[in-house]
């Protein structure tokens, strides 16, 4: 094992603390907030979700009943609404279809039977359903995104051509595979990428990896 991941974490969570991730009230919820931020940031997530609250459809029946047209209307704010609206639908229909409506039935699934499963409904991606299975179904799998590449791309981990599953293996052989850990280490690469290590002028000199060695 590498012990570069360990120090990173740790470094991260002694200066950055518990990052209280994914803000949802119900696993349904982060599932919804999974598909709907999509391209765009959480603030507009938060909207779509204040929404559904209020129209009293975030749950999985109500939402799989309401009309399409009035759900892409309560989603809008997420972007891309016409787009999300299809993939929310057909993410509904495989979770009736396979598990009648139950995210408690869902969770019973073993990691790798779920995650081929996620896949296939349209519209779902390697990161969507890893989101879905670590922070909604409580699955020890780790999710990559555009932060974590970066982040270890500037400090030479990896090169940054490697694809997702190569990165997310690197990653899980060389940390204890443990729900919570994951939860928080790629909660806290997140407010690293946002923060300090952004695409475009960077706050290195401010950021807590800075000496990092």
């Amino acid at each position: 094992m590498k012990p570069v991941f360990k120090k990173i974490y740790q470094r991260l969570y002694a200066s950055l603390g518990p990052q209280g991730w994914w803000p949802a009230e119900t696993p349904f919820e982060v599932i919804i907030g999974a598909i709907l931020t999509q391209n765009t940031n959480w603030q507009n997530v938060a909207k779509a979700i204040s929404n559904l609250k209020e129209a009293k459809a975030i749950t999985a029946r109500t939402l799989y009943s309401l009309p399409r047209k009035r759900l892409t209307r309560l989603i809008r704010p997420a972007g891309y609404y016409n787009i999300k609206t299809e993939r929310l639908e057909c993410f509904l229909k495989f979770l009736f279809t396979r598990y009648r409506g139950s995210v408690r039935k869902m969770r019973t699934q073993g990691l790798n039977t779920l995650r081929l499963q996620l896949l296939s409904v349209k519209g779902i991606g390697p990161e969507t359903a890893d989101s879905i299975l670590l922070y909604a179904l409580g699955k020890p799998v780790f999710v990559v995104d555009a932060y974590t590449r970066r982040i270890f791309t500037r400090h030479s981990l990896i090169k940054g051509d490697e694809d997702y599953h190569a990165i997310q293996n690197l990653i899980m052989k060389n940390l204890k595979r443990n729900v919570q850990l994951f939860n928080e280490f790629h909660a806290l690469l997140v407010e690293v990428g946002k923060k300090f290590c952004r695409k475009k002028n960077p706050r290195c000199a401010r950021c807590p990896l800075q000496q990092f060695k």
